[in-house]
């Protein structure tokens, strides 16, 4: 073998690596406490006096209209990241909850990793999930959320390309697990609940335990109840910060 193959193989076997690692390590986003303080606003920190209510997995004609029903008997509107994937199954659910003021975002056409999957699929799922979002209910999309809360360099790229903002969250329910209740889901949010933060629930479980949704549901009223008691107002990520 000539000296410029065994260069060339050399190489090969550092670039590999690195460029699996320049792909996969915007998922340490997914960590928490540790996106909270060093990228508040990746993780959806907003006004002191504020608290956005955020919802993954739907729309879910099983479970998403049940989450309506209460958002509106509370005069609250909220934001729902939405699976491209669900909405083709139920537009007129989607098309409703747009209708009644709730903010849409999306959150992929399926519920896929993204750290796994290249530049081309990654930039073609948000494009494709978008694009539905927007011929339904008539607005384009401007939020974003990634899968598990995984971003990727791919994803990164697309965003900035579609003019998506990535948001993530700052406290969340663990709604998704079998063990999950309604008073559990409500000491999980509050745990971590302050002024300017955003709260991860899901009103579908297509991705979760079976009926795992009736937990948050259950703790909603909780958690709205909470926040009125501290003088926070609940409301979409469009009314919490600027994107």
């Amino acid at each position: 073998m000539s000296s410029s193959a065994n260069t060339a193989l050399r190489m090969g076997r550092y670039a590999l690596p690195a460029l699996a690692a320049m792909q996969c390590a915007p998922a340490l986003t997914a960590l928490g406490p540790l996106r909270t303080k060093l990228l508040p606003r990746l993780s959806g920190a907003g006004r002191p006096d504020h608290v956005a209510l955020t919802f993954d997995d739907g729309p879910d004609p099983l479970s998403t209209p049940f989450f309506l029903r209460l958002l509106d008997a509370h005069g609250i509107r909220a934001t729902f990241f939405v699976l491209g994937s669900m909405s083709r199954r139920s537009p007129g659910l989607l098309r409703d909850m747009a209708a009644a003021g709730h903010e849409i975002g999306i959150h992929g056409w399926h519920h896929r990793p993204l750290p796994l999957r290249g530049p081309k699929a990654t930039f073609g799922e948000l494009r494709r999930a978008r694009d539905f979002v927007a011929d339904v209910t008539g607005e384009m999309p401007r939020l974003f959320r990634p899968p598990y809360g995984a971003m990727s360099t791919a994803a990164h790229l697309a965003t900035l390309s579609l003019g998506l903002t990535p948001v993530l969250w700052t406290t969340w329910g663990r709604d998704w697990t079998r063990q999950a209740t309604a008073e559990s889901v409500h000491r999980t949010v509050i745990a971590r609940l302050s002024g300017g933060g955003t709260i991860l629930l899901h009103d579908s479980d297509v991705t979760s335990a079976p009926g795992a949704w009736r937990s948050a549901l259950g703790a909603l009223p909780m958690i709205i109840d909470t926040c009125g008691e501290r003088g926070l107002r609940i409301g979409p990520l469009r009314s919490h910060t600027p994107c």
